[in-house]
């Protein structure tokens, strides 16, 4: 903004001057040296003596829209420009204002009000650039920002601008050299080092970020902002108590519906069941339609096995664009009508555990006489085919019209499945009958006096949770060492890699090249007597299979395991093996070594 010309500090004056421009220089060297009351006193003064003082005007206006008073600002600056619209600064200010009051177009037109005037002027060039960025326009928010500071290399905000500008472009090696060009100048600018920190992220420098948003911390202690990322930044390493410290930071700061859910997430990856309640309920409060808080309540809710009100809340998970990009167009969803006669498209949503886990709807809905398509991921094709009551499954779009189309997660909140009603009939996922006679000999099950068990010991490095769900394949050692066991790894992904350091007896039947698809490892776990496994997609598998399974679970397991059961209501051959102490598997590996033990006997 333009602010009034630099001078001497001014400590009193008298009032009864008759001298409006002498009044008026008074004025503006008082609002520059800080004087705001006595500024707005004189200000007042000099347009008592000439209502009509452009000058006094706008820079009362200035004075307003300073201290948030932007509907005064507006009134004095429009009036201003009715004196002299050759004002360029005036112009320039009144599209501030037009943004502050939420009027886009009003201040686009104000900004090219200010160059038509003034075309060398860098302030309206950044500020024209701010307003095109924020209506999308950003190829001609950058051409404006580099005009700003061609004219003007030393504008601090245009170099930040740009940044922001490139950023959402996702030239992000771009936008870190903005910042740099920043900080050169304003080695104090924290929201510098904030961007850069979410810049460096984006590039998966995460050291980086984590020095940048600490820098920014340094500089101001009272950015939520930076506590926020910063702690969602050590919360994916694992450190969920190091995340907590920072977003109690962050509510205590701005108590936004986002914190509030950020603050609760990271109580219940610690285990803090009872505590993160609270901070859901108050997202809410504040905001009724926040998905985030609704998925998370939804998520403790069914975790303590409360299933009527942890449905309903799932139901209310959408983001705007996630459902969108699900929704079928032109279709109803369903929520609960009568099926009998209905042709329903049932799609599937999430990671391919999901997609095991809930597939067993299929025909569920078929018995309610429902003809059931699926659209599930491609990798699922054929296996899900041939789940009873499917007429078809597909990915991509559909070609023809079904009477209600439904998210496969929001089936159970149609159905009001409660504990007691998990369809738990198994198996209903089948591999192929040839398929599974090629893998028997394939790899030579010749083996009768030896038990065959499958392991997978990590997920996708990519979950959230992961540091805690996967476990290195070293801490299983000791299962190696059974004489009666033939484990045979199904761990596809970057932990394989760790087969190369293990026990001979881990590394002795390893097939997972051959695995080349859903179909393929079904086949090959029927073949299995058992299997053990993190929480993975191929624990679900082999549980929709019928296969016994063994799973290892970290202190802050997923809802779907409810909170202290040593079985699932999902998987009637399922047994749960449980940390107390998260990230500590010594105790969970003993006790699997145990059972071996015992069901050898």
């Amino acid at each position: 903004m333009q602010h009034p010309s630099q001078v001497h500090h001014v400590h009193s004056v008298a009032a009864s001057s008759s001298d409006a421009a002498t009044l008026l220089d008074i004025a503006l060297a008082a609002h520059r040296s800080g004087q705001s009351e006595l500024a707005a006193s004189l200000y007042r003064d000099v347009l008592a003596l000439d209502p009509v003082n452009a000058h006094a005007l706008h820079y009362y206006g200035v004075l307003h829209y300073q201290h948030g008073g932007y509907e005064g600002a507006a009134r004095l600056m429009s009036a201003a420009l009715e004196r002299d619209a050759s004002d360029a600064a005036c112009w320039n200010n009144r599209g501030l204002v037009a943004a502050a009051l939420g009027h886009p177009d009003q201040a686009l037109v104000c900004y090219r009000e200010a160059l038509q005037r003034q075309p060398d002027y860098a302030d309206a060039h950044n500020n024209l650039g701010v307003a095109l960025q924020a209506q999308g326009a950003i190829d001609e928010a950058i051409e404006h920002y580099r005009v700003a500071l061609a004219l003007n290399a030393a504008m601090a905000d245009a170099h930040l601008n740009l940044g922001t500008a490139f950023a959402k472009l996702a030239r992000f090696d771009d936008a870190l050299a903005c910042y740099r060009d920043v900080l050169s100048l304003d080695p104090q600018s924290a929201q510098a080092h904030f961007n850069a920190g979410n810049a460096y992220l984006a590039l998966g420098h995460h050291e980086a970020a984590t020095v940048s948003f600490e820098q920014a911390l340094a500089l101001n202690a009272h950015y939520a902002e930076a506590h926020v990322n910063l702690g969602s930044l050590i919360g994916k390493r694992g450190d969920y108590a190091g995340a907590e410290s920072h977003y109690r930071q962050a509510v205590a700061l701005k108590p936004t519906p986002t914190h509030l859910v950020c603050l609760g997430g990271s109580l219940g990856a610690q285990g803090r069941l009872a505590e993160e309640e609270v901070f859901y309920r108050r997202a809410l409060a504040l905001d009724p339609n926040y998905a985030d808080a609704h998925q998370n309540l939804a998520w403790l809710l069914l975790k303590r096995g409360d299933y009527r009100q942890g449905w309903a809340e799932f139901a209310q998970r959408w983001r705007r664009a996630d459902y969108d990009a699900l929704a079928i167009s032109g279709v109803a969803e369903w929520r609960g009508e009568p099926l009998d006669g209905r042709s329903l498209l049932v799609v599937g949503e999430q990671g391919f555990g999901d997609h095991f886990q809930f597939l067993r709807f299929a025909s569920v809905l078929a018995r309610l006489g429902a003809t059931v398509d699926l659209c599930v991921r491609e990798p699922l094709l054929p296996l899900v085919e041939r789940i009873p009551g499917v007429r078809r499954a597909f990915s991509g779009k559909p070609d023809t019209l079904y009477d209600f189309w439904v998210p496969m997660m929001s089936v159970p909140s149609c159905l009001g499945t409660e504990l007691a009603t998990i369809p738990a009939d198994i198996p209903y996922l089948f591999a192929k009958p040839g398929m599974i006679d090629a893998w028997r000999e394939r790899t030579g099950f010749v083996q009768p006096t030896k038990r065959k068990v499958g392991f997978v010991w990590a997920g996708s490095p990519t979950f959230g949770n992961d540091r805690y769900r996967s476990i290195a394949l070293t801490e299983l050692s000791p299962l190696g060492a059974l004489n009666d066991v033939a484990w045979y790894a199904l761990q596809k992904g970057p932990a394989h890699a760790q087969l190369a350091d293990a026990p001979p007896a881990f590394r002795a039947h390893d097939f997972t090249a051959e695995l080349e698809s859903f179909d393929d490892t079904a086949a090959l776990i029927m073949n299995l007597d058992l299997v053990i496994s993190v929480d993975t997609g191929i624990a679900h598998l082999a549980g929709a299979l019928g296969l016994p399974v063994w799973l290892l679970l970290p202190a802050n397991a997923d809802w779907r395991w409810l909170e202290t059961r040593n079985d699932s209501p999902w998987y009637p051959r399922m047994r749960l093996f449980r940390q107390h102490t998260l990230g500590d598997w010594k105790p969970v590996v003993e006790h699997v070594l145990a059972a071996l033990r015992d069901d050898a006997r």
